[in-house]
């Protein structure tokens, strides 16, 4: 195995033990880059010079026995993440040329545990999108197809870690754009529980749904990562003061007894069935080793999308309109039309007159959402559903048709109108292109979804 195709725990374990140093991990990832970059377009801005510094330092902490978790370890950024003294772009003309000041809450984290930032990555502008095909930068392609979509908007992020040109990855999950893409490119993804990871110093796109996760090659290396990434930030008051969990702590304990909910609204007419039979594969694997397959219903999900795309344009377009073009960035005309879109559906649905028939009764249902989830974690420890109705598309497949695009999120908004944690897990490949299956749970539980998921990476076979 390359040094760039480790997971975390065998880069870390690598570096320990000597067998090679964090230069040479760095090294790998940056001559990956430099081979594959040019066609898969994951990264904006190549760090290379300030990453070799950071290896370095590594190295000499290493030999000093020095213990943090991330030591050493080469992670892309994605570019709506403020990294101090190297360009934020949010994958937008307006924000092509900005330098932060400061660093994300997130990023002063993963240095602090010892990460190497290579780069930031790619996205669809804002993070408006499903596909990785609205950046002002070009697509992202998908590693396994080069043809086809990686999924959107976190795509740099996913696409930098299936093709090996880093260890792991930040992203964001608004509606799905963390699950998406890491269920089109093979990798595992993390939604975490909304406000379980701060949100300070990062772009937002709509601040009551953005949960800051990220991606990794393993189950377990997405608990490594957010033990590092969780907890209260004094400048985020949306990060509770509830207890961090050691997320390895229960990775290897089985699914024994364990209830897991099958949500019939999932499973219905609109879902690829060659999905579908995969999917439930998994869910007899999950049987067979003890647990209790339990079907339930969340009766008001079919109203998410109609929900989910008038509550979340109407906070970009609050959000985009700090974007004057006066004090930072390039002026409103740099909007590509995405971004344009969705500021003119969000006015429209807070403007006089339309607040109450739109806006109001959307958190009205998104209350009812909420409830739904509540009632069917009263019966079950978890659920698991579909991430995508359909494989991956070819790229410009969907790009005049926004609303086939929009509702290609339909099973991963729900998570994000609720506030809950969600994992994407690989589930193998289907003509070629992968596709995963995601795991649901009550606010805070990523430990268990943890453990759901390592069960089933450690167990199922690639012919599922």
């Amino acid at each position: 195995m390359k040094l760039n195709e480790l997971s975390i725990k065998q880069a870390v374990e690598g570096l320990k033990s000597k067998k090679f140093s964090s230069v040479d991990l760095l090294k790998a990832c940056l001559g990956q880059i430099k081979a594959k970059d040019k066609s898969l377009n994951a990264f904006i801005t190549v760090t290379e010079k300030e990453a070799l510094g950071q290896a370095k330092r590594s190295d000499n902490l290493i030999s000093q026995k020095a213990d943090l978790p991330l030591l050493g370890i080469p992670i892309s950024l994605k570019d709506l993440y403020l990294t101090k003294g190297i360009k934020t772009t949010a994958a937008s003309n307006v924000l092509k040329d900005y330098i932060p000041q400061y660093d994300a809450t997130v990023v002063s984290k993963l240095k602090n545990a010892g990460a190497v930032l290579i780069g930031k990555v790619n996205c669809d502008a804002w993070a408006h999108g499903s596909s990785g095909e609205n950046s002002d930068f070009g697509p992202t392609k998908n590693p396994w197809n080069e043809e086809y979509v990686p999924g959107g908007s976190s795509s740099g992020s996913a696409v930098s870690v299936a093709a090996n040109m880093c260890i792991a990855a930040t992203g964001t999950d608004t509606g799905g754009s963390i699950r998406h893409p890491a269920s089109f490119c093979n990798v595992v993804g993390l939604k975490p529980t909304y406000g379980r990871v701060s949100r300070y110093g990062i772009v937002a796109m709509a601040s009551s749904l953005d949960s800051i996760g990220h991606f990794t090659k393993t189950v377990e290396d997405s608990a490594i990562f957010l033990n590092v990434t969780a907890g209260k930030d004094q400048m985020d008051s949306t990060t509770p003061d509830t207890k961090v969990d050691n997320y390895l702590e229960d990775l290897n304990r089985g699914v024994k007894d364990l209830r897991i909910g099958i949500p019939k609204e999932y499973f219905m007419e609109g879902l690829d069935p060659r999905i579908k039979e995969r999917i439930e594969k998994a869910i007899k694997l999950y049987e067979k080793n003890g647990a209790k397959i339990v079907d339930i219903s969340l009766p008001h999900s079919k109203y998410a999308i109609a929900c989910y795309y008038i509550i979340q344009p109407s906070e970009v377009s609050s959000n985009l309109a700090r974007y004057d073009g006066i004090r930072y960035g390039n002026t409103r005309p740099h909007f590509g039309d995405e971004a344009k879109r969705r500021i003119m559906l969000g006015t429209f649905t807070l403007s006089a007159g339309y607040y109450d028939a739109y806006y109001k009764k959307a958190m009205k249902v998104r209350t009812l959402i909420m409830q739904d989830f509540d009632k069917a974690f009263a019966k079950v420890d978890v659920i698991l559903t579909p991430v995508s109705p359909t494989l991956p598309w070819k790229i410009e497949e969907k790009v005049n048709d926004p609303l086939g695009m929009y509702l290609s999120d339909i099973f991963t908004v729900t998570a994000n109108l609720a506030g809950i944690p969600g994992l994407a897990i690989p589930a193998g490949f289907i003509n070629g292109l992968p596709i995963g299956f995601q795991i649901l749970g009550p606010r805070f539980s990523e430990k268990t979804l943890f453990r759901v998921g390592n069960f089933f990476e450690r167990n199922y076979k690639s012919g599922l």
